[in-house]
């Protein structure tokens, strides 16, 4: 099955024409109508992004499935980024967070997507930075819940425009994030499971404290922590509204537009580190690529393409096309 042929065939043809766009993001990998593709999406978001991190049983995919509720009660069509372990065996999603998202298969508004963490401590791989763009190009609202692997989460906020820190009453989490420096990081703080409480009370008391020592002193003000249940409901319709408010101010203000310029520089600098390594990234002109290619996807492909071509010919520097006065390599 072939992908769509542009951004328009794909906002009209439905989850199947999603479903498509997603699998060429792997089978397709590396080339150039794939990138233009991709930088067409992003340049045309319609959905804002919503990111859930925090540690594993912390309750990310319960609150998942109350979001998907919430926003689907509100006409909204929803896209999930369910990212989740990767088998040791053969690299793939182990499909625990996708299992646990209670949605119906024949609603057309829904539509969940399962992907491997791969070997990234953060959580998010390329393709899994490519899956956010082309659902937030089509949906409404997209969620994406990180793997939730402790105190490495820093990736997801390269490619969320709103994110919330899930802490867990009685677990210790805030000096946890607090010591990894993720407290820097959230829009919105959310104590889970609200229903155990004076624990969910207390903890949210040690998070605002936490807040006041970890956040740099010319930081923009610190989030919102609100305590939730999303078995019972409570505290759900606020931290939507909390979001919400957070995302609209971003948008009027254009802090948003200026967040989105910064994780499409990151996406290009993080895959050549990935890829080549410091001294690789080093070597290599990513805001001139930036300019000349006119999207994220192309420039990755335009700087990966001149790499390999200089390691090819064992030469030392990046060839003259990646140059900011030169035309970009064919």
């Amino acid at each position: 099955m072939r992908r769509p042929a542009s951004l328009e065939a794909l906002r009209a043809g439905g989850k199947a024409a999603l479903a498509r766009a997603l699998s060429a993001v792997e089978t397709e990998a590396g080339e150039d109508d794939l990138a233009r593709f991709l930088d067409a999406a992003a340049a045309a978001p319609r959905a804002e992004v919503l990111g859930l991190t925090g540690p594993p049983g912390v309750g990310k995919s319960t609150l998942t499935n109350a979001l998907i509720r919430a926003y689907r009660s509100r006409g909204e069509r929803v896209g999930v980024i369910a990212v989740d372990p990767s088998s040791q065996v053969t690299g793939g999603a182990l499909l625990g967070d996708r299992t646990r998202l209670a949605t119906d298969p024949e609603d057309a508004g829904i539509f969940v997507r399962s992907m491997a963490a791969r070997d990234r401590l953060g959580g998010l791989s390329d393709h899994a930075i490519a899956a956010i763009v082309l659902m937030r190009a089509v949906m409404d609202r997209v969620i994406v819940e990180s793997v939730g692997i402790g105190q490495s989460e820093a990736d997801v906020v390269h490619a969320v425009d709103t994110l919330a820190l899930c802490i867990q009453p009685g677990s210790g989490d805030s000096l946890q994030f607090m010591k990894a420096g993720v407290m820097e990081l959230p829009d919105l703080i959310l104590v889970t499971k609200a229903d155990m409480g004076g624990l969910a009370r207390r903890a949210r008391a040690d998070v605002a404290g936490a807040l006041t020592l970890a956040r740099p002193a010319d930081a923009r003000a610190a989030p919102q922590v609100l305590c939730i249940s999303a078995t019972s409901g409570e505290g759900i319709d606020e931290a939507l509204a909390a979001a919400d408010a957070f995302a609209g101010s971003a948008r009027d203000s254009g802090a948003l537009r200026e967040r989105r310029v910064r994780q499409e520089r990151h996406w290009v600098v993080d895959a050549l580190r990935q890829r080549f390594g410091s001294v690789g990234l080093g070597l290599c002109d990513v805001d001139g690529a930036l300019a000349k290619a006119g999207g994220p996807f192309a420039a990755m492909a335009m700087l990966d393409a001149a790499m390999r071509t200089r390691l090819a010919a064992g030469q030392s520097s990046m060839p003259d096309p990646l140059t900011p006065d030169q035309p970009p390599l064919a």
